[in-house]
């Protein structure tokens, strides 16, 4: 489902969403997928696919809005979001943080803020799937190799193992096509060679 809101393969979406329903997910598990995606794509394109999304809920009779997942406010959000880097990628946050320039330095506190405060700390999925997810939408967008393999150590350092990269990036191929499966898999092979 992520990949269709990241290509923006719209019709499909909503046929996916049956299916994500029909297999057990929830009504919150599937708007936070789909929420993941906004730090990555943008607004514009995550409003889109929740639109999609709501009009699917309307015709099942499942009552909007849905419960909110947020867990942060504007004053402890980048707080909260470095907590969660940190857990994810370890101390190198620091260093990143330290060693950006003066003129660049505000991404560094957008993105603590925003990609993960803002969403890595919500409810309604687990760390360990909100990274599985971003490694999806990274890996679907193509051209962003080096954040594919930044995230495919954050998947390992929260537990998925590569069998389960592997299996994730497999589903999605047939969304993505062939050669952003193929990059995908060598920035899975080049940061966890073994096995």
């Amino acid at each position: 489902m992520v990949v269709l809101v990241t290509n923006q393969t719209l019709p499909q979406i909503r046929a996916h969403v049956h299916a994500a329903l029909n297999v057990g997910l929830t009504p919150v598990e599937i708007k936070e997928a789909v929420y993941q995606c906004a730090p990555y794509i943008g607004f514009p394109k995550t409003l889109n696919a929740i639109a999609e999304v709501n009009e699917v809920f309307k015709t099942m009779n499942i009552a909007l809005p849905i419960e909110n997942q947020r867990n942060v406010e504007e004053d402890d959000r980048f707080e909260k979001g470095l907590v969660a880097q940190v857990e994810i990628f370890g101390d190198v946050i620091r260093q990143n943080r330290k060693n950006a320039p003066a003129n660049q330095s505000h991404i560094q506190d957008y993105l603590s803020s925003f990609c993960f405060g803002d969403f890595y700390t919500r409810g309604g999925l687990d760390l360990k799937t909100r990274e599985l997810l971003t490694l999806c939408i990274l890996s679907s967008l193509g051209g962003c190799e080096s954040q594919v393999k930044a995230h495919v150590q954050g998947n390992h350092n929260v537990g998925n193992d590569k069998e389960t990269l592997i299996a994730a990036i497999t589903q999605c191929l047939p969304y993505m096509g062939f050669p952003r499966t193929l990059n995908a898999l060598q920035s899975v092979n080049d940061i966890m060679p073994k096995s």
